[in-house]
């Protein structure tokens, strides 16, 4: 593969996986991004996908765009997120995929970090993870088998400032992929953690100068810049029949940046 100067993937025909065609995937946080990344790569799948994001007008956009359905749903909302997939379940079958994604980075000092602060941002990155498994769960089980991926994060392995509770999220994300695996093995579910390294999205942007930019790159072993598309890559991967007995353990898409 090619690299374009700007660090965006050039020339690449991704990897086709019939066994992703009619699919029922569910993403978090699909609206943009990482999220909208996997959702696009799902849909060239032909997988038939549902994606929740709060920001409307992006997400409509990409689900226009794409033909893929969106549903605007605040993921901090335990009782609305459990009822919005048992409905979506009823009228349209079993979810085969789910893709934790939905996260919020933003950051604080640890002077400043107050309990409610740290209820809401466990709340928004961590939570909902698990309740989005416990919802789909039940009908995997009856159906035979499914896939649970999470994203996780290259942060808290670098002990990166200015994110301890995000990095506390990620971490524990890690454990909980682990844990799902071992209780869902026997039903067929596999359960797997997807580790990005930074990745270039509009948000990253908010945080990094030319200057630091070139000091992420510099510090990776390959020297191209990260898109959403190469961290969909791995998850459809992870998704497809070719991973049958790929379960428990995380993967690291971050260019070697150490």
């Amino acid at each position: 593969m090619r690299i374009q100067p700007t660090g965006e993937p050039a020339d690449l025909e991704p990897a086709r996986y019939p066994s992703l065609s009619g699919r029922r995937v569910l993403v978090t946080g699909g609206g943009s991004g990482i999220g909208a990344g996997i959702v696009e790569g799902f849909a060239a799948q032909g997988a038939d996908v549902t994606f929740f994001d709060i920001a409307d007008e992006d997400s409509a956009r990409l689900a226009a765009r794409l033909g893929v359905r969106f549903e605007h749903l605040d993921l901090t909302d335990i009782s609305a997120l459990r009822q919005r997939i048992a409905g979506l379940i009823e009228q349209h079958g079993a979810f085969d995929i789910l893709v934790n994604n939905a996260a919020n980075d933003d950051r604080h000092a640890i002077e400043d970090v107050t309990e409610a602060y740290w209820d809401e941002r466990v709340n928004v990155n961590l939570k909902h993870l698990f309740f989005c498994a416990q919802a789909v769960i039940p009908a995997m089980r009856a159906k035979g088998g499914g896939a649970i991926i999470n994203l996780g994060s290259i942060s808290w392995h670098l002990g990166l400032e200015g994110l301890t509770l995000y990095q506390t999220c990620k971490a524990a994300i890690e454990g909980l992929t682990r844990s799902l695996a071992r209780e869902l093995g026997p039903d067929g579910i596999r359960a797997t953690c997807v580790i990005p390294g930074n990745v270039r999205t509009p948000r990253q942007q908010k945080w990094y100068t030319p200057e630091g930019e070139a000091d992420i790159v510099a510090a990776q072993c390959l020297k191209g810049r990260l898109a959403p598309q190469d961290v969909a890559a791995m998850v459809l991967f992870l998704a497809s029949d070719d991973a049958r007995l790929i379960t428990g353990h995380s993967y690291f898409v971050d260019a070697g940046w150490r």
